[in-house]
């Protein structure tokens, strides 16, 4: 029976549309809904299987991962709605979750698949002012009382987690593979040496410090573009050199370091040995020697920053050897061409 005292028979049961999100804290990456129902005998009895499903936040990351492929075999209908980091940004928190909501359920309408209920978790009706509106109940703890909503919170939390891993390969030194986007010091520290990616949800208050997102492209193709900005070609090769160095051994200690006096692309460490990168971008294929990119003045420009940094923080001066070096980028693609020392 529904809320409105409509009674609808079904040949075989009364369905349950479960809903539950995934992803509304982290820094990073999409908000993801999941909806969906499961299969009942005429006495209202689930399948075996149904029976260990429960809140994804207490399963390990085997058995999501083996739940979520029984789930979307055998269900009777999933849905997924996804709503992006940008999308976050632009509209809040709140909005964003009506609006995932809404197009996990539209997947589900999508199967034809009836249904006479929806429980959501939580407190708060997302699918209010819509036609649905009537038929929600909310509860507390759904994704471990509802065994729809606990389906909901495993399909969700899956494929928000395969996403995460494949931004890990696409912005490689942020550990998204691991904290998938939420804010832990691994998180916080691949921040402070990168700075943001575009997956990255400039709204929430420890990306904002960052400035704001128009100050990256959304993404590379828009680098291509022959209107981006200086700022924008240059931060993209930074990353491009700053994830070089960290995939060989490198302990990035600041980027983007300047002042009134001069400015330092990229400081990192080595062993017992301290670099000054300076990041050199042409949207063309450099030609000639790498070493013709760094002219006399540019060299004595790198020299003096790089003794006034280490006057500044004597301590690495003690600790660690300085070299210069220079990282070349290049092409539309953002080529890494190389990365030497200046001996």
């Amino acid at each position: 029976m529904f809320k409105d005292g409509t009674i609808v028979v079904y040949n075989i049961y009364m369905a349950i549309l479960g809903i539950d999100e995934v992803g509304r804290g982290p820094w990073a990456g999409p908000l993801v809904i999941g909806a969906c129902i499961l299969p009942k005998d005429e006495a209202g009895n689930y399948p075996d299987w149904v029976a260990p499903l429960t809140d994804s936040k207490k399963l390990s990351t085997k058995k999501r991962e083996e739940f979520s492929e029984i789930i979307l075999q055998n269900a009777l209908a999933t849905g997924l709605g996804w709503v992006s980091a940008k999308e976050i940004d632009e509209l809040g928190l709140s909005r964003s979750l009506r609006l995932a909501t809404r197009r996990a359920v539209e997947e589900i309408r999508k199967t034809k698949v009836p249904f006479s209920e929806i429980i959501i978790d939580g407190t708060i009706n997302f699918l209010k002012d819509t036609s649905l509106e009537n038929y929600v109940t909310n509860l507390k703890k759904a994704d471990l009382l509802i065994k729809e909503v606990s389906a909901a919170s495993i399909i969700a939390k899956v494929a928000r987690d395969h996403y995460m891993k494949e931004l890990a390969e696409k912005y490689p030194g942020y550990g998204f593979e691991s904290h998938v986007g939420y804010g832990t010091a691994e998180h916080k520290n691949a921040l402070t040496k990168l700075g943001p990616c575009p997956e990255h949800r400039f709204s929430f208050g420890p990306i904002s410090t960052f400035g704001s997102r128009k100050d990256i492209p959304s993404d590379l193709s828009e680098l291509k573009n022959e209107h981006a900005t200086t700022k924008q070609l240059g931060d993209r090769a930074e990353n491009i050199v700053a994830e070089y160095l960290i995939r060989h051994d490198h302990n990035i200690i600041s980027r983007n370091h300047k002042t009134k006096l001069y400015e330092i692309d990229i400081v990192s460490t080595k062993d017992d040995k301290i670099y000054f990168t300076e990041v050199k971008y042409r949207r063309n294929e450099y030609r000639g020697s790498s070493l013709d990119m760094i002219t006399k003045d540019k060299l004595r420009q790198m020299t003096f920053a790089a003794e006034a940094y280490l006057k500044y923080y004597q301590e690495l001066k003690e600790e660690f050897s300085p070299l210069l070096a220079v990282g070349l980028v290049s092409g539309p693609d953002f080529t890494f061409n190389d990365w030497f020392t200046i001996e």
